[in-house]
């Protein structure tokens, strides 16, 4: 180090200034960069100089690259392996003689119109070329730089790649001078033993802009900064959070007590986890298990039921819940034990799983937001209305409501909203009023209606942070480091009726 703070102050008390630290050399090679830089700091914390780096972003070529500005591109070597004249050379010849060049040099040749098929053989379509990709890649080799349109396409073949480099300008402080004195760090037992350390020139310690080490831990996964800013929101709203710590469901509180029935297709392998050890469920309420098998297999409450032989079996099978509606439908259930009914406002964020085939949009596991009502005489009207409060609170104020079907809501809609970047309506929810063939069976009062919808947790997280494929988001291919990098959430809420 000493070495290079000599060169530097040597250079300055010569030329005044040193423009561009690149050009400095020591015993007759380049001054390394990296190394510099402690010299230049150790320097500056004593003011005897002041340095401003000096960043250039460049094009330098790949290992492909340097070969391909040495010996020339993959579609000039296909043109040069077809010899002049009506015969040419067969393909499998020419993949003989170049292998992989072949295979990425002869649709290249093809669109240059350098040669073209005659049977099974390839023919020169021109005498002469010009190997442009070779000329771009010297280019850029000798100066660095070449027009945008000819970088990107490099870049696409991975020829090229930026690099930045980093150097400086050096300028005098003002405690400039020859000499540097060498300052002690520490005070030693020897400076006490002799009272040197009275006299002792110390390095400064930097209090004020030297930063810590960061911190290793605490970084909070994108999907968990979305929840709680849903969790707020229907906070704000006066709603209560569901207990949802259960994973493992009965088939039972899954579905039957849904009214769903039994034969549906979403108990269907294909859409259902089901356990194995333990594959049963047999502590099930005895009075209320047979009013649901009733009201599915007789009706009741005004409905004729689907009129099918309920099983107990079907019930009794322990499954991954297929949506937190399974927590809704306990919870309301306890509720209707109560001596006296009191209305409640309750939500759930939590994970739910289908046996899907993974892709961009699609995982075995995501999450479900879900807002339930009940209180007595509520309405769809009422329904309607809590939605665009609930919407209105992450910004979205343009709905619209289509007529769905769902085995557990009547009358049940689908939500859109209107996507000003897509420029369509999109639909961002699903909602309804519990079906009497649920509630009555529980044991609600007559007079008791219950509203309910629910969205994912994946896809507006998705879309807040920039991420188009949902397995970057959750799994083995999620980098951590965007998990370390983005902030924390703010959804534009705004401030809506609370229905």
């Amino acid at each position: 180090m000493e070495s290079l703070q000599n060169l530097v102050l040597t250079t300055l008390d010569r030329e005044q200034v040193i423009e561009n630290s690149i050009a400095l050399t020591l015993d007759g090679a380049p001054v390394d960069q990296l190394a510099l830089l402690g010299a230049l700091n150790a320097l500056t914390s004593r003011d005897v100089i002041v340095y401003t780096p000096i960043d250039v972003e460049t094009w330098v070529l790949t290992d492909e690259g340097t070969s391909i500005a040495d010996t020339g591109s993959h579609e000039a070597k296909v043109f040069n392996s077809v010899p002049q004249g009506e015969e040419g050379i067969s393909i499998a010849e020419v993949q003989k003689l170049l292998g992989e060049v072949a295979k990425f040099g002869q649709g290249k040749a093809f669109s240059n119109k350098w040669i073209k098929k005659n049977g099974n053989n390839l023919v020169r379509l021109t005498e002469t070329i010009v190997d442009k990709t070779q000329l771009d890649l010297q280019q850029i080799r000798d100066t660095g730089s070449h027009s945008d349109a000819v970088t990107n396409d490099l870049k696409k073949r991975k020829l090229i790649e930026k690099r930045k480099s980093s150097s400086f300008k050096v300028e005098k402080g003002p405690k400039f001078t020859l000499n540097v004195e060498k300052e002690a760090t520490d005070i030693t037992q020897e400076m006490l033993k002799s009272g040197a350390w009275k006299t002792a020139n110390f390095k400064k310690y930097n209090f004020t802009t030297a930063q810590g080490i960061a911190p290793v831990g605490g970084h909070v996964h994108p999907l968990l900064k979305v929840r709680e800013e849903f969790r707020q929101i229907f906070f704000e709203l006066g709603f209560s959070e569901m207990p949802t710590n259960r994973f493992v469901e009965s088939s039972f509180w899954n579905f039957d007590a849904l009214f769903q029935p039994q034969q549906h297709p979403a108990r269907d392998a294909h859409d259902t986890f089901f356990l194995k050890d333990p594959a049963t469920d047999d502590k099930l309420p005895a009075d209320y298990l047979e009013r649901v098998k009733n009201v599915h297999s007789k009706g009741g409450y005004g409905s004729i039921g689907y009129q099918y032989n309920w099983k107990i079996e079907e019930a009794q099978k322990l499954v991954l819940r297929t949506h937190t509606t399974a927590i809704s439908s306990w919870m309301l259930y306890q509720l209707a034990q109560e001596k006296e009914f009191r209305p409640v406002k309750w939500f759930s964020i939590d994970r739910v799983f289908r046996n899907e085939t993974v892709d961009a949009t699609h995982l075995a596991e995501f999450h479900q937001i879900e807002g339930v009502i009940a209180d007595r005489g509520i309405t769809l009207g009422d329904l309607i209305g809590v939605l665009h409060g609930f919407f209105q609170k992450l910004g979205i104020e343009k709905l619209r409501f289509k007529p769905a079907y769902n085995p557990y809501t009547e009358p049940s809609m689908e939500i859109f909203s209107w996507h000003d970047g897509l420029g369509k309506w999109v639909e961002i929810g699903n909602s309804g009023m519990f079906r009497p063939e649920m509630l009555r069976p529980m044991g609600l009062p007559e007079d008791v209606s219950v509203i309910a919808w629910g969205l994912s947790l994946e896809r507006p997280t998705m879309i807040k942070y920039g991420i188009d494929n949902i397995r970057e988001l959750v799994g083995h291919k999620l980098d951590l480091d965007m998990v370390y990098k983005n902030p924390i959430c703010r959804l534009d809420k705004k401030m809506g009726r609370e229905g």
